[in-house]
This record gives C-alpha cells, sequence and structure tokens, in this order.
C-alpha cells in the first residue's frame, strides 16, 4: 500500500510504502463498530444514581382509606407508582459499563480502520511534525497553509511545544501511537502520520 507523503506545504511530494499487514486490509465494519463502542462505553463513568422507594423521603403513613374514595389502593407515598416514588430498578453508583475487547480483535479492528482512511484518502505521511515555540498561532497557521481543518497527528514524539501548541486548536488533536484511538480515527477528516510513527504503528499492529 503507498500513501501520500506530503510536505511542508501539504502537497503531495512523493510516495510512501505502508505494510499491506496495517494499511492494505479490508473493512470490517462490524469489529471497527465494537471497537468504537467499547472503548466509548469503557470512557464512561457509573456516577448517576437514583433512589429506589426506602430512600426518598416519605412517610409511612397511608394516603388515604382503604375503601369508599373510588381510587386505587395505596399504602405509601413511595410507591414508584406516584409523583416523587422511588424508581423500580435505580440507576447504581456501582454500574459498570466496560466492555471487554480481546487484544487480537483490537489489534485488527485498528488495522482495518487505518486501511479504510488509506483507501478513502483521507491518511497522509509527513516526516515531521515541530514546532519552535509553543504558539498556537503558528501551528494554525501552518495547518491552514496544508488545507487542513479537521486533523488528527499522530507523532512518533510529542514535545512540550507541540502540545501547548494544538491544545488550544479545536479541530486538532495531537498524540502518540500509543494514544490513538478508534473514535478519534473515524471522527477526524483527515490523519497525518509521521515517519518514526509509522514504524512504531506497524509494530502495535502489524
Amino acid at each position: 500500500m503507498q500513501l501520500e507523503l506530503l510536505n511542508e506545504q501539504g502537497q503531495a511530494a512523493s510516495k510512501y510504502d505502508a505494510p499491506e499487514t496495517v494499511f492494505g486490509r479490508e473493512y470490517n465494519e462490524d469489529l471497527v463498530h465494537q471497537i468504537v463502542v467499547a472503548f466509548q462505553a469503557n470512557a464512561r463513568q457509573g456516577t448517576r444514581a437514583q433512589k429506589d422507594r426506602q430512600q426518598v423521603n416519605h412517610s409511612t403513613k397511608k394516603p388515604f382509606k382503604q375503601k369508599g374514595t373510588g381510587r386505587a389502593r395505596a399504602g405509601m407515598t413511595s410507591s414508584p407508582l406516584w409523583r416523587g416514588g422511588g424508581r423500580i430498578f435505580p440507576n447504581s453508583p456501582e454500574e459498570n459499563f466496560t466492555q471487554k475487547i480481546n487484544k487480537k480483535m483490537y489489534r485488527a479492528g485498528m488495522a482495518s480502520i487505518f486501511s479504510q482512511l488509506a483507501r478513502e484518502g483521507r491518511l497522509a505521511v509527513v516526516d515531521s511534525l515541530k514546532v519552535d515555540s509553543p504558539k498556537t498561532k503558528q501551528l494554525a497557521a501552518r495547518f491552514k497553509a496544508m488545507n487542513l481543518d479537521s486533523v488528527l497527528v499522530i507523532a512518533d514524539e510529542v514535545d512540550e511545544n507541540l502540545y501547548l501548541a494544538s491544545r488550544n486548536l479545536v479541530n486538532v488533536l495531537v498524540v502518540e501511537p500509543r494514544y490513538a484511538d478508534p473514535l478519534s480515527l473515524v471522527h477526524y477528516k483527515k490523519v497525518l502520520v509521521t515517519k518514526g510513527a509509522m514504524d512504531k504503528l506497524k509494530e502495535m499492529f502489524a
């Protein structure tokens, strides 16, 4: 699989030979959907909580007499049928949303995403991406010159200047290969990978 090798102006200067094991696989939509959903589920925090009929603030007094009112019989106002009553199956703060994904499945799913990005022309390679100072304006102008408005950059090393210059850009995310996640790969319109990061991606997903 040959990928575009971009220069500083974002123009295709030459071709980069990428391994077929990572960038030449068939697209497995079901597997990609599974790893994306699992990634989002594992990021959830079980902090929400609701009260059952024992925990709500209520009186144990019978609201009205059993017979003669024409209404349905009721014993407590904490009933889930009543407004202000407890929930039948309340959400618990200890709720666990994590989903297990095997390493082999995750590697295959990530390789499938990279392969589809390469086929769609949304994946490109750059020699390096470094900035001299932590100035957001400079990095924004560089991406504008490359005609990139939504980009995920996978760099072999993210130094302090690059991190500080990119963190305030809305549609830009700069990460190292080990932090590249399936959701970001699918979300951003363009993915730039440095040559050093390509070697690490080969080791991780080949």
